[in-house]
């Protein structure tokens, strides 16, 4: 089997993403999953999926929703074809957490840092 284009790439920033993703149960682990490698096969991801945020200093959040339940992970563009996941979070009400947004900008500052002090 051919094997799809990517229009992009997802990575994760240290460990954050892995330790929100295997507290929650395999259906939503998979769902969220399938809906990162959405985000890297289409060419235009629909918002339902991936939405810029505003006054959020270049964060984006992908959208996964199983059954009732609302995730999010925050992430960045790195590159035009890289985007760079810091944290996810269950969203139990329409807005945020406030805890969440600021660890997002904090995360993104430390890679920022990190890739400008040590460029490969």
């Amino acid at each position: 089997m051919e094997q799809s284009k990517k229009f992009r790439r997802v990575i994760f920033y240290k460990s954050y993403f892995d330790d929100f993703l295997v507290a929650l149960s395999l259906k939503v682990q998979k769902k969220i999953i399938w809906t990162i490698e959405l985000v890297e096969d289409l060419e235009m991801v629909p918002e339902t999926y991936l939405k810029h945020l505003e006054n959020a200093k270049g964060l984006y959040e992908i959208r996964v929703q199983q059954g009732k339940n609302n995730y999010r992970i925050f992430c960045f563009f790195e590159k035009e074809k890289l985007i760079v996941a810091t944290t996810g979070f269950y969203k139990k009400t329409q807005k945020t957490p406030v805890k969440e947004l600021p660890l997002a900008i904090r995360i993104k500052a430390d890679y920022e840092k990190e890739k400008h002090t040590n460029p490969k």
